[in-house]
């Protein structure tokens, strides 16, 4: 319906209630034909002007026209909303129809509205809805209104609302709610373009109606698939209003996209009883700020209107050229196909409250396999609400949620293993299904499959069968009945239409090594009447030969009387490679153990040769010298320590320690040629930076270019001076009275790093009672510190004054903290 013409109110062409007005209807006219023999210029130009002349009257014509069809039609719906004020009017106050209508002018006229407002007023005080709630709001508080909505008296939007009621009311089809809807209520929201699209049963969209889009742009959106992920499927999944201030910025699709991209978008789900019929989408052409209450309620409010016709029509045919099936739109359908279904089902019809609002649904009907979780008969269930018998749907599986869901959008719902929990007697019991719900016209469909545990049972056990290569076979000796699961077929290699194996008959397919292993087998069972197995190879049709176990026990009777054999094959294959492969590594271990064994030993015996623990002290006159070594805790380090303390021929001694890196027979064989090559080359009289320049050639060049560090030492017993040198070693320790200190340090790179490398030496005189104290890392090494702080716990354990130098060297072993478990070298001498 249409708002009528009142005195005082603009016509339709004259934007009523703020709409904008609709551009004029252009015709194209046909071309007259005034071709003369000869035209000329003039002629032309007056033909032209002529030609534009008919067509500016005609369309003048059609735009007068127009307006007056307009007029009209908005007569219409104002005297349809004045009609239903003057009922009002005659059932309340007992007037006739003239009384009622000289009455209503004069109420207009004392307030100083139009006759069509205070119309609108009686009729919201009478009905007390929704749009009358909406009406007072914006009366109330029309100062939180957009700028433009309130430009007029707040009394005009109620005006605007019952239009756009009226014609929804009146409307034949969706289309025109789209046109009522668009003119009357949302353009003067700013509001460009609306859209009404009905759900369907299988989740799809269909455009029933639309306005402000172009004709093409409609026709592209009539129909959207189920899963398609638009703005008015988003309001029908989450069930409520989505709002969008801008479309680019939501990147979202949906129709007019390509017409207004950055407008906003509003889709409000239309619905009643709480049954979703189908969705609301409105356009604006700029994005959307945030819009007070009193909007966002009109908007819902209008999508009421909407679900009346959704409701009452049915929505128009999918465009697709696959067709869809009869909708069974009533409950006495569903039971004819709820009775052929193998599985139980429950047709449910919606139940609603006094105020018609969905709170439950009736079992309407339930198909003769129906099968409770609780146990209880048919008839303790069908005509029963469905949370009255099963109230812990609402609880945390959501199943009456999911039903609420599905009847509101359509959109069918399925879930695997759900637990299905029944309360009787307060006492709750569970069951484990398969749930699918569907919607049909206005009822739903609920099945249910309880999982069946013997079944679910025999599929575990059969996986398992499966993954452990194990089959199973029972053989009736009374009747020659051989019985085998489909899994030992496989381990047999046999199709499963052959004749099963006797287990009489099993050496027959086995190695021939193996009968003797079988023949005992079969001994224990049948003679014995024993449980036995045996492990033998499997001889397959195929060629393959397969390492098989059996185990199998007698079936007796009551007077023990064999009367079967029952057992279970087990493909060990894998077991026995794996064995075997594991006997080979064993066998290799071993192999490499006694070889590293026998390397540690001899190279232990090559280490124990060349220095041993203890050694007698050297004779030399006014200067007592003594060497400590301790090989390493465990045979498996043997290391590359070494020293050496000898009298060269010039009546000068030598004092020198080592360590080569690495363990083994490979550093104790360099540790032989190092200290053997620096006792060589000490009888040339070098002092000890040449000779380790010296060893530094031998260690690159001729000993496989291994590394070590040393300190070597020349020390004249008659001048008491020691001259020394290091190749990154740690420096010698001087013991004097109370204090020990280390030599300073000088350069000298270890040997064996480069070819050729250039070493300092320096002088130290030593006073009578001093000791000279040469050692290799491992007395003092920790992993936990630094060998700073090693060093200095060395140092004070030197302080320590012993009545001989073989008891300090002793006590230096003893109270070492190192943790390495590495060799440990000592030379140390003190002067008388």
């Amino acid at each position: 319906m249409t708002t009528p013409h009142q005195p005082g109110e603009p016509a339709r062409g004259e934007e009523p209630f703020g709409s904008p007005t609709r551009p004029p209807a252009f015709v194209e006219l046909p071309r007259q034909d005034t071709t003369p023999s000869e035209p000329s210029a003039t002629a032309d130009g007056a033909a032209s002007a002529d030609a534009q002349s008919v067509a500016g009257r005609l369309a003048t014509t059609v735009e007068r026209l127009r307006r007056e069809v307009w007029a009209a039609q908005a007569a219409a719906d104002g005297r349809a909303l004045l009609e239903l004020a003057k009922g009002i009017l005659i059932e309340r106050l007992g007037f006739g129809p003239t009384e009622a209508a000289r009455h209503l002018n004069a109420l207009a006229e004392r307030a100083g509205v139009p006759p069509l407002e205070l119309a609108v007023d009686v009729i919201n005080q009478a009905a007390r809805d929704r749009l009358s709630e909406i009406a007072t709001e914006f009366v109330a508080d029309s100062a939180a209104l957009p700028e433009r909505a309130a430009a007029r008296h707040p009394s005009s939007m109620a005006v605007r609302l019952r239009a756009a009621e009226s014609g929804a009311l009146a409307a034949d089809d969706a289309q025109s709610v789209a046109d009522s809807l668009l003119q009357h209520a949302l353009a003067p929201l700013g509001a460009s373009a609306v859209a009404v699209w009905a759900a369907r049963a299988d989740g799809s969209l269909t455009l029933a109606g639309s306005a402000g889009f172009s004709r093409a742009e409609s026709a592209r959106w009539c129909y959207v698939p189920p899963g398609v992920a638009t703005v008015a499927r988003q309001a029908l999944t989450d069930r409520g209003t989505q709002w969008f201030p801008s479309l680019t910025e939501a990147d979202v699709p949906s129709i007019g996209r390509s017409e207004y991209p950055d407008g906003g978008r509003v889709a409000v789900p239309a619905g009643t009883g709480g049954r979703i019929h189908g969705v609301l989408e409105i356009s604006w052409p700029a994005p959307l700020a945030p819009q007070p209450p009193q909007i966002v309620r009109q908007v819902e409010a209008l999508a009421e209107l909407c679900a009346h016709t959704l409701e009452t029509q049915t929505p128009l045919a999918s465009p697709s050229p696959v067709g869809e099936p009869r909708a069974l739109a009533a409950a006495s359908e569903l039971v004819h196909l709820a009775e052929g279904l193998h599985d139980p089902a429950l047709v449910l019809v919606p139940h609603a409250d006094d105020n018609g609002y969905l709170v439950d649904f009736r079992i309407d009907y339930v198909n003769g396999r129906f099968l409770d979780p609780a146990g209880r008969p048919r008839s303790a269930v069908n005509g029963a609400l469905f949370l009255e018998a099963y109230p812990m749907a609402a609880g945390d599986s959501d199943l009456f949620e999911q039903i609420e869901r599905v009847y509101a959008t359509g959109e069918p719902f399925r879930a695997q293993r759900m637990t299905l929990t029944a309360l009787v007697e307060q006492v709750p019991l569970a069951a484990v299904a398969d749930i699918h719900v569907s919607r049909h016209g206005s009822s739903l469909i609920l099945i249910w499959r309880i999982e069946d545990e013997a079944a679910r049972l025999a599929s575990l056990l059969q996986n398992a069968q499966r993954l452990g290569r194990i089959g199973g076979f029972e053989e009736n000796l009374l009747t020659d009945e051989i019985t085998w699961n489909s899994q030992l077929f496989a381990l047999f290699g046999r199709p499963p239409h052959s004749s099963p194996v006797p287990v009489q008959e099993l050496a027959a397919h086995a190695h021939p090594d193996d009968t003797v292993a079988i023949g005992r087998f079969l001994r224990t069972i049948v003679h014995h009447r024993r449980p036995a197995s045996a492990a033998f190879r499997l001889q397959r049709p195929d060629g393959v030969t397969r390492h098989m176990r059996v185990v199998a026990e007698p079936v007796l009777d009551a007077d023990k009387r064999l009367l079967a054999v029952r057992g279970a094959y087990q493909d060990i294959s894998a077991q026995h490679w794996t064995e075997v492969a594991l006997a080979v590594t064993r066998d290799q271990l071993a192999h490499t153990e006694q070889q590293a064994a026998e390397r540690n030993r001899l190279a232990l015996q090559l280490q124990h040769a060349i220095m041993p623990p203890t050694q007698a002290p050297l004779e030399i006159p006014q200067l007592q010298l003594a060497v400590r070594y301790r090989p390493a805790e465990t045979d498996q380090l043997v290391g590359g320590d070494w020293y050496d303390a000898v009298v060269l021929p010039s009546k000068l001694v030598l004092l020198c320690v080592g360590d080569v890196a690495g363990h083994g027979i490979e550093a104790a064989t360099s540790m032989v040629v190092l200290r053997n090559a620096l006792r060589g080359l000490a009888v040339t009289g070098a002092g000890p930076a040449q000779l380790l320049s010296w060893l530094n050639i031998v260690a690159h060049h001729l000993t496989g270019a291994v590394t070590a560090t040393a300190v070597c030492g020349l020390y004249d017993p008659a001048r008491r001076v020691l001259r020394w040198a290091r190749a990154g070693h740690l420096p010698p320790v001087v013991v004097r009275g109370p204090e020990a200190t280390p030599l300073p340090l000088v350069r000298g790179m270890l040997l064996g790093a480069v070819a050729e490398a250039t070493y300092e030496e320096e002088e130290v005189s030593l006073e009578p009672g001093d000791t000279l104290l040469m050692y290799t890392d491992g007395l003092i090494e920790r992993r936990d510190v630094s060998v700073e702080e090693a060093l200095a716990q060395l140092l004070i354990t030197a302080r320590t004054q012993t009545p001989s130098l073989s008891h300090q060297l002793d006590r230096l072993l003893t109270y070492s903290r190192s943790d390495t478990d590495d060799d440990t070298c000592i030379v140390g001498i003190r002067v008388s």
